[in-house]
């Protein structure tokens, strides 16, 4: 026992140590970047040309990691896409592409730069951590050799990855992210074979790591959070926005809450192409965020989170969104609701002609419950709620069952649900439900001027999103966003993985498309908003 007893004490001591360090709160910073493009060629850049403009870059990002650490962040989060832009055919991108390494190498580039390949990126990357002493998260691009003996290798002998990498404040590699679920654009990348779900460990809690696109998908952000339980979700985006469910602030804030996590949002800043929206979210909503759609100014975030949200007074309680419902007989039915098209998904409507009320509309097996009562019914406006149940089959395919009161473009009934930003109705409160088959439902308040409503509602434990204010501000939209994934159909990969030229009307990797659906192409060398993200019935 004596010679024990020294061992255990170490021990106890060892793990007082760890407690000692860990801390209950962090502070977090995204930082939204107006990217400087390469030029529009297809000719690849000589690698001193692609290295002068990723300098360009990273000029910025420094500047704004050296002003984040001096406000005391601790982490700090770039966005997808922003070190080079995104004007690449899979020749064109080869120079800015740099062999990253496994973080289980125990590297930290900014000391021994000459230890693997040259890697100017990720040594300028190490030493910004290192010297401002903040975790550093950037996106680049990955390049892997390969030959015949992998039958998956494509045809000019490289896999190109979408790739996001951290480092920890000594500047040590800590983390890489291969992108799993590629944007219909993406050609000049490959996806990994199975999906990587990426964590690491800080003394201000568990993080995990994935893209843009990756949000709407299970594998690999709900493994993440539900199975692998991560604190926080680092999520480096290029993300465009469509309304009304998907503009970012307010679905990446409904997806941390819906979630339970924090979400640590960059996005990349491209008025053009609809492209802002930043934000640092708690699962009881957002503690900052930045949507711009005038200026073409990039955007420091900054603010404190719990380290272990789940532990924190704060947290939402589970949610059963089958019991509200459960109880509550469909109200008085409609004779007069009709269809309409968002982001080219059939939904059901019915409006809302009083003032206050009660309304049910369903469509197939939702049925979406609303309690209302409007401050004042303006005769220029006119709302609906509205149902969805069906597979999304444009940009990506995927299951989705939503319930929304929205309102109009117009007072033509024909407008609902096209794009709005602007309202002027106010709700002295709302109660919205539905029959949800899925647990996994992400709650949207979406104000006037795209304005999020951080403590103005909440979700019930019983499966309701209801107003804790009156009256709000003027609604947009309020919406559950729900996303059955045991009914997404099995993926599918068009093409040899090896990525076409921007002619091709098929992007080539593209996964989560059926084989008999059209691919709506975007060519990247334009500024204009890709049509199949407006909404527009005509494609």
């Amino acid at each position: 026992m004596l010679a024990f007893q020294p061992l255990v004490q170490g021990t106890v001591l060892a793990l007082s140590a760890l407690q000692a360090v860990a801390w209950d709160s962090f502070t977090a910073a995204v930082y939204e970047h107006s990217v400087i493009l390469p030029a529009l060629t297809d000719e690849p850049p000589s690698p001193d040309d692609a290295l002068a403009l990723m300098n360009k870059n990273m000029d910025i990002l420094e500047g704004a990691i050296k002003e984040a650490a001096r406000q005391g962040a601790h982490i700090i989060v770039t966005p997808e896409d922003g070190i080079y832009g995104w004007r690449f055919t899979r020749e064109a991108i080869y120079p800015y592409l740099e062999d990253i390494p496994d973080p289980e190498v125990n590297w930290i580039p900014c000391t021994d730069p000459k230890r693997f390949a040259p890697a100017p990126v990720q040594e300028r990357l190490s030493c910004m951590a290192r010297n401002n002493s903040i975790y550093v998260v950037a996106n680049m691009g990955d390049k892997k050799l390969c030959n015949s003996s992998d039958p998956s290798c494509p045809s000019d002998g490289r896999y190109q990855y979408n790739t996001d990498v951290v480092f920890d404040s000594e500047g040590k590699l800590v983390a890489r992210y291969h992108k799993y679920n590629l944007f219909m654009s993406e050609i000049q990348f490959n996806f990994p074979k199975e999906p990587e779900t990426v964590t690491f460990e800080t003394p201000f809690g568990k993080f995990g790591i994935f893209t843009c696109f990756d949000i709407l998908f299970h594998d690999p952000a709900v493994v993440l959070v539900s199975k692998l339980q991560v604190d926080t979700v680092l999520f480096p985006t290029a993300w465009m926005n469509v309304l009304p469910f998907l503009t970012a602030v307010e679905f990446h804030s409904a997806w941390a809450m819906g979630m339970g996590v924090n979400l640590l949002s960059a996005n990349t800043h491209k008025v053009g192409l609809a492209m802002t929206g930043s934000g640092i979210y708690a699962p009881d909503g957002a503690r900052a965020y930045y949507y711009n759609m005038k200026t073409e100014d990039g955007h420091l975030l900054v603010a404190e989170l719990s380290s272990h949200p789940r532990l924190s007074p704060a947290y939402p309680p589970a949610v059963n969104w089958s019991s509200y419902v459960s109880s509550v007989k469909r109200f008085s039915p409609n004779d007069h609701d009709f269809s309409g098209l968002i982001f080219h998904d059939r939904f059901t409507f019915t409006e809302l002609t009083k003032s206050e009320g009660n309304l049910t509309v369903c469509q197939k097996d939702l049925c979406c419950h609303l309690s209302y009562k409007m401050a004042g019914k303006r005769e220029d406006e006119f709302y609906v709620l509205g149902a969805f149940d069906g597979l999304h089959v444009v940009e990506g395919q995927y299951y989705l069952q939503i319930c929304t009161l929205l309102k109009c473009k117009s007072t033509d009934l024909k407008s609902c649900g096209q794009p709005v930003e602007a309202a002027q109705t106010k709700f002295d409160m709302f109660s919205l439900s539905g029959t949800f088959g899925t647990d996994y439902v992400f709650p949207e308040v979406l104000y006037s001027g795209v304005h999020l409503a951080p403590g103005e509602f909440e979700v019930s434990s019983d499966g309701r999103l209801i107003s804790k204010i009156g009256p709000t501000k003027p609604i947009v939209t309020v919406t559950l966003f729900g996303r059955w994934y045991e009914k997404d159909p099995p993926r599918l990969c068009l093409g040899t993985g090896q990525g076409q030229r921007k002619s091709s009307v098929t992007p080539s990797p593209l996964c989560s498309l059926p084989r008999n659906q059209p691919v709506l192409a975007w060519d990247p060398d334009t500024a204009d908003l890709p049509a199949v993200l407006t909404g527009s019935p005509a494609l």
